[in-house]
């Protein structure tokens, strides 16, 4: 008996292996293919350029659901899928033209332009293997439900040194310390008044019209600050045909994302305290647009909005989790591996981020091969 169990857990592994191949064949299939793409484009620059840019469109979406559009799928599911794509789709279409017109066909808000019309990012004359299979990269991190920095992955492969990461990194990291702070106070000091209002599971229809609003507008400062993920593979100033692309790709995108009702890496906003109440949800929201806000006209360099959202989701798990008055610590530890769980991720897609930076950037490898040097002399 203990030989045929000891057979059996050797065998287990390789059984896992065999399902996962199983359940996951046509994802696959689909990175494999990616991958065949991603080393032809590199002999034709447009061809770059477009593979490129339709991974990260793809890619970008829907690993950034979670925290831009996540809590709003969360509490409307009774809706239909098409009413919220066509609210969402429209925000974002209405969104990005008055940047193109606005910004004479830059639809980015300038996050990858300074002021003064020179930039940290700029467009290749010819496009790297390691350029282009980034959004590849983003997907299968995506499938195991990683909420890692969209910004982190895609914009560090087109920096053109090291400045344009660590500028990227420090606002970023201040933004998840800013958020979680402030969403801890705002949790932890009203938890008994939110738990006293929001007990009955019923609320007004008000509710609805707010979450709408807010969320909307969330939206609209997710798509000015992230935008420029998945631009950063056009030229900086569009023609009218490539702003055309652009748009109608990323729109039609959203309306598979929301017939998939957030797919997989919804997980990581469903497992969170009643998120699916749509009052909850629109607090939640409501301090991430705030802050997006606040770090959008700041500055332009451009914010990874993924580390915000897990600051604010963060601080509100911990607050609610010491402000419970249930015995034992079981929930509290439940929530503190919560969140040392999605930290721990997003500081993997931030290693990612920096390993194909290097590799297809020989000045960001020269400059960390100085700095590793320098540290241990």
């Amino acid at each position: 008996m203990a030989e045929k169990f000891n057979r059996n857990d050797r065998d287990r592994p390789y059984l896992n292996i065999l399902s996962f191949v199983s359940e996951e064949k046509t994802f696959l299939i689909i990175v494999v293919v990616g991958l065949i793409l991603a080393a032809t484009a590199t002999t034709s620059a447009n061809l770059g350029m477009w593979i490129g840019f339709f991974f990260a469109a793809y890619a970008a979406v829907a690993n950034d659901s979670i925290q831009s559009l996540g809590t709003f799928i969360e509490s409307n599911k009774a809706n239909k899928w098409w009413i919220l794509w066509l609210f969402i789709g429209g925000i974002f279409l209405a969104t990005v033209t008055f940047s193109f017109i606005y910004f004479d066909g830059d639809v980015t808000y300038q996050r990858l332009t300074n002021p003064d019309g020179t930039t940290d990012y700029p467009h290749p004359d010819k496009f790297t293997f390691f350029q282009v299979i980034a959004p590849l990269v983003l997907l299968i991190l995506t499938r195991l439900k990683m909420p890692v920095s969209t910004t982190f992955l895609l914009l560090s492969v087109f920096s053109a040194d090291t400045s344009g990461i660590t500028s990227v990194v420090l606002k970023s990291w201040s933004g998840y310390l800013l958020a979680f702070v402030i969403s801890f106070f705002i949790w932890y000091l009203s938890y008994n008044t939110i738990r006293k209002y929001f007990k009955s599971r019923k609320h007004s229809n008000y509710w609805v019209a707010v979450q709408w609003i807010v969320s909307g507008s969330l939206w609209a400062t997710w798509v000015m600050q992230d935008g420029a993920n998945i631009a950063v593979y056009l030229p900086r100033e569009q023609s009218v045909f490539q702003f055309s692309v652009f748009a109608l790709s990323i729109f039609f995108g959203l309306g598979l994302l929301f017939y998939l009702r957030g797919d997989r890496i919804q997980g990581v906003v469903s497992e969170k305290t009643r998120v699916s109440d749509i009052r909850a949800a629109t607090l939640i929201d409501l301090s991430y647009v705030i802050l997006l806000i606040y770090k959008l006209f700041i500055s332009t360099v451009p914010l990874s909005t993924t580390w915000v959202f897990l600051g604010i989701i963060g601080g509100r798990e911990i607050a609610i989790s010491l402000s419970r008055k249930k015995k034992g610590n079981k929930h509290k530890k439940k929530a503190v591996f919560m969140i040392g769980k999605d930290f721990g991720y997003a500081m993997i897609g931030l290693l990612v981020s920096i390993i194909l930076a290097a590799s297809g950037n020989a000045a960001i490898r020269d400059e960390i091969y100085q700095a590793v040097t320098n540290f241990f002399t």
